[in-house]
């Protein structure tokens, strides 16, 4: 079961949400919050698996609550589901630790699909800003004098491609024939050695510099 908060202001919104995935059997609306202040007092009391947050809340704002939150839990996955498409935003939410980013205009059961995707470890971004996303991989005007990913063993970067390919751990270990304990380790060194927080940034970062062939 699939325990779900929702951050949103608006009533209707989540009352629709809420009837929505009244109708699925693997996941649970735990808590609501109408705003950033409210979801930060919420969440170490109810601590949901994930959070469909919206940007555009009281107090404080859902990008800013949504890195709050990843530095303080983590393992709490964060799916932002927004109207706003614009670049800024969604790279701000992205480098705050989000690990997908939806807009409102979705499908009720692509949000219902990517709910259970971020809670299996995977990444999710919304098909419109996918062109977004690729165009982020430009060339830099100062190219870092040591990239990043010189550190990286080939085990690593095999696990790497893996992640920009949207494979959750399971999935890697059996493509490369390793257990899910030794994916999970990889990853975390991953993270550490890219200085990244989550999925969604290790396939931003990886695709912006060049570390993989793109999909």
């Amino acid at each position: 079961m699939i325990r779900l908060m929702l951050v949103d202001d608006h009533a209707v919104l989540r009352d629709g949400l809420k009837n929505i995935l009244a109708l699925e059997g693997d996941i649970e609306v735990v808590g609501e919050a109408i705003s950033g202040e409210d979801a930060l007092s919420k969440v170490p009391e109810i601590m949901p698996d994930v959070i469909l947050m919206d940007i555009n809340i009281p107090d404080k704002n859902g990008i800013e609550v949504t890195g709050i939150l990843k530095r303080e839990f983590p393992q709490i996955k964060i799916l932002v589901l927004t109207m706003f498409d614009h670049d800024e935003y969604f790279m701000s939410a992205i480098r705050e630790g989000a690990d997908g980013y939806l807009l409102k205009d979705a499908p009720s059961q692509h949000v219902v699909e990517a709910i259970r995707s971020v809670a299996r470890g995977q990444s999710v971004i919304a098909p419109s800003m996918t062109k977004k996303f690729l165009s982020f991989n430009q060339p830099q005007p100062e190219p870092p004098k040591e990239s990043k990913d010189s550190s990286l063993t080939e085990r690593e970067k095999e696990v790497l491609l893996c992640l920009v390919q949207g494979m959750n751990n399971k999935e890697i270990a059996q493509a490369l024939f390793i257990s899910d304990k030794t994916v999970k380790i990889h990853v975390s060194k991953i993270f550490k050695k890219l200085d990244v927080k989550s999925r969604s940034q290790v396939v931003i970062y990886a695709v912006q510099h060049q570390l993989v062939p793109l999909p």
